[in-house]
């Protein structure tokens, strides 16, 4: 009987956010954010020790740097995460560690291995012509357009995510929603046409095929590339197939509302708040508004967290509120308030000098492959920065 209670007792801790993951007083937000800055500004450049030439961070796991070629998908987020931090603290070193970071990653801007240019390329290169202006980065982002174009598959009506292997003919994952992002800005900004409308039908398919009647959706659909017909809908970094993978339910809330921004399409409104509510209501979130990796995973409460999840939520929250009135404004961004706050205290941000130099901890990449688990990872650091700049731009 003692076990038992002592078991429920934990169990309700977890729910609520207070277990050994200790809750630290709210500061006010525009001294945290500003607290933040001057923290990531010295973090990162503990973690630019640790990047060998010609690499890009991943995560710190098991008391080690990890380092990737620039082909993996995660390339673009360090120096997408140092441009963030050198607009807030006009660090100059920041921003020639930034400079750098592009030029290791310039390559890709012709690669058309992948769907993921728009994380290597507009993550990076976005963000470096939008605070400088310099027409090189631009032409970068226009090649990476064009390159991220030839995955696109007319009779699908979407762009290919990974290639064709002994488990896909034509796969397409929730996560390609964030890529349509480069193509849209590409066509905005003096581009060819044909990226936003790329954009478009990929985002209606998507629509079509990708989601449940809750607004959950799956991870994978496989497509017939000769007929355009659905073959299976899976899931790849999921608990199950019928499951709702947290950081995918995260891209999707984040894609459709990047998706109205561009476009004043009242389905894609529709549907960012559809899966806002499914999110934020889904009985399964804590109290803190961290999400565990699966909102269906195994164990819960005991399951492992997600803070990529949560930060990647926390800044497609605050533009979603952006575009809303009233009880929903109110509560996106009361949501993503609590997710900010979170993810700052020391349930989940790391010390100076400590988790290899990244600040968020308690990540997880890819939990049935047993790949990242309860780790730092380079993408939560640079989704939690921008929701930071994106609520002193918009809130403060």
């Amino acid at each position: 009987m003692k076990m038992k209670k002592t078991n429920l007792i934990a169990a309700l801790l977890m729910l609520t956010g207070l277990n050994t993951f200790a809750q630290t007083e709210k500061k006010p937000m525009a001294q945290l954010i500003n607290d933040e800055f001057k923290f990531a500004a010295d973090q990162y450049k503990v973690l630019a020790k640790n990047i060998p030439a010609g690499k890009t961070p991943q995560t710190f796991e098991n008391g080690k740097p990890v380092n990737y070629d620039i082909k993996w998908w995660c390339s673009g987020f360090y120096s997408g995460s140092l441009w963030y931090i050198y607009e807030q603290t006009k660090d100059a070193s920041i921003k020639q560690e930034a400079e750098a970071a592009l030029k290791v990653i310039e390559p890709n801007q012709t690669y058309t291995g992948n769907h993921d240019l728009g994380f290597m390329m507009y993550c990076s290169f976005g963000n470096a012509y939008r605070l400088t202006g310099k027409p090189e980065y631009k032409a970068v982002i226009q090649r990476s357009s064009e390159s991220l174009a030839t995955r696109y598959r007319p009779v699908v009506k979407s762009i290919q995510s990974w290639n064709k292997s002994k488990y896909w003919e034509c796969p397409v994952i929730i996560d390609n929603m964030m890529n349509l992002e480069m193509l849209n800005w590409t066509s905005d900004n003096g581009g060819d046409k044909k990226f936003k409308e790329i954009s478009v039908i990929h985002a209606n398919t998507a629509l079509k095929n990708h989601f449940r009647p809750d607004f959950s959706s799956f991870h994978v659909v496989d497509y017939n590339p000769q007929t355009g017909e659905v073959i299976k809908k899976a899931t790849w970094q999921g608990a199950a197939n019928c499951s709702a993978w947290a950081r995918g339910q995260g891209w999707a809330l984040y894609g459709y509302t990047m998706m109205y921004r561009f476009t004043k399409d009242e389905t894609y409104l529709k549907q960012a708040i559809g899966i806002a509510h499914f999110i934020l209501n889904h009985p399964n979130l804590p109290a803190d508004k961290i999400p565990f990796w699966d909102f269906d995973a195994q164990g819960i409460p005991f399951a492992k967290r997600d803070a990529s999840a949560g930060a990647l939520m926390a800044s497609a929250l605050l533009e979603l509120a952006q575009y809303t009135t009233g009880n929903e404004k109110t509560e996106f961004k009361s949501a993503a308030e609590t997710m900010i706050y979170s993810l700052s205290s020391s349930a989940y941000h790391a010390k100076l000098g400590e988790n290899g130099g990244y600040l968020l901890m308690h990540s997880t990449g890819a939990y049935p492959l047993n790949s990242e688990i309860d780790v730092p990872l380079i993408y939560a650091d640079y989704y939690y920065l921008e929701a930071l700049a994106r609520y002193k731009k918009w809130y403060l």
